[in-house]
């Protein structure tokens, strides 16, 4: 089991709720954004992605805390959200002054790639309205005391935005551990987001104080190393078993600095292209040690974004159900394959597929 306390849905209003940025993703498909003519409109955000994947492929009741400018862009936004199934009432609406000079929402312009072409994200997020949520924006007692919340998920890409938003991620999570709620975290450290202030060093300095607060803590390799500190020593291209046993290593050593954190997962992927991946993750607890998921070799991949948002929906799933680190971890690691079977941020999968691959079900034609 997991040692995990999760409150009972009967006395929550919502099992899952994310703090995050939402942005525009805007696709030009199989083309590049350098010589695009049309782009398809998607919402997605690291945070947002996993609140969106346990509403509308496990079906759970969930909201999003984010900020947006009040603008045509920032409803485009909202209707996409709405669309996702996500409860809209925690959006912090900001009046938009024309032109944007000092709010804004997010983009991010986002290439696929393609065999040795791999996959670009351009993002234009400077002074964004959700980077500027602050601490005292959201009563964080009514909305985890009064209306009750399972589970809260947030991560890194937020924590970078600015000053604030780091501020704000630590006023969520020791609130919401303050009534009894779960907190999950995941890395997703992005070079890009720290380059400007700081560095990796601003980013490791960042994410250990939001560390001592996290009851479930997600991410891969470079996540823990870039910003926790901890390597994997010794790793090749070739996933083996030995390999699996220097992931192992890496937990136990991020398990014994941080004595809060009762899950760590792991996703692990090797890159041959940009459309074939091997695939496969880690979770651990105290009670079961290191448990590996089914590995998955040579993963055929439309579109990487957001399969480890879709992994951390299903793992928390799992997690959520009562169901064992095993069984949890499968979940995660079937869902974001799925997820990556298809365009966009965000999943298209159902969770009878998602149970279905995880119990070593095939791609054979359903009729």
């Amino acid at each position: 089991m997991s040692d995990l306390t999760i409150r009972p849905a009967e006395e929550c209003q919502y099992d899952v709720v994310s703090l995050g940025e939402v942005m525009l993703r805007l696709d030009p498909g199989e083309g590049r954004i350098r010589t695009a003519r049309n782009f398809r409109a998607w919402e997605g955000g690291g945070e947002y992605n996993v609140a969106r994947g346990l509403r509308r492929c496990f079906g759970l009741r969930g909201a999003i805390v984010t900020a947006l400018a009040d603008n045509e862009i920032g409803r485009l936004v909202e209707d996409l959200i709405l669309t996702g199934g996500l409860d809209t009432r925690f959006i912090s609406w900001v009046p938009y002054d024309g032109i944007g000079r000092g709010v804004r929402n997010g983009l991010n312009f986002t290439e696929r790639g393609f065999g040795v072409r791999g996959a670009v994200g351009v993002s234009d997020r400077g002074l964004t309205a959700a980077s500027q949520l602050a601490p005292g924006d959201v009563d964080w007692d009514h909305l985890f005391g009064e209306l009750g919340v399972r589970w809260l998920h947030t991560g890194g890409i937020y924590a970078a935005l600015s000053e604030t938003s780091a501020e704000t991620v630590i006023a969520a999570v020791t609130a919401a551990k303050r009534h009894g709620t779960v907190v999950s975290y995941d890395l997703n450290y992005r070079p890009s987001l720290w380059k400007a202030i700081g560095g990796q060093d601003k980013a490791r300095e960042v994410n250990r104080e939001i560390a001592k607060h996290i009851d479930v803590m997600i991410g891969n390799e470079e996540d823990f190393t870039a910003s926790l500190g901890f390597e994997v020593e010794g790793v090749d291209e070739n996933l083996s078993e030995l390999e699996v046993d220097k992931f192992a290593a890496m937990i136990d050593k991020v398990a014994a600095e941080y004595e809060n954190f009762k899950v760590i997962a792991t996703t692990m992927r090797t890159v041959r292209s940009a459309t074939v991946n091997d695939w496969g993750a880690l979770a651990w607890s105290r009670a079961t040690g290191t448990v590996q998921a089914t590995h998955r070799p040579g993963l055929e991949i439309l579109d990487r974004v957001g399969g480890g948002d879709s992994f951390a929906s299903g793992l928390i799933y799992g997690l959520l159900e009562g169901e064992p680190l095993q069984t949890a971890v499968e979940y995660g690691a079937a869902h974001g394959a799925l997820a990556m079977t298809t365009p966009g941020d965000t999943t298209m999968a159902s969770k009878a597929e998602v149970l279905k691959l995880a119990g070593g079900g095939g791609a054979r034609v359903d009729r």
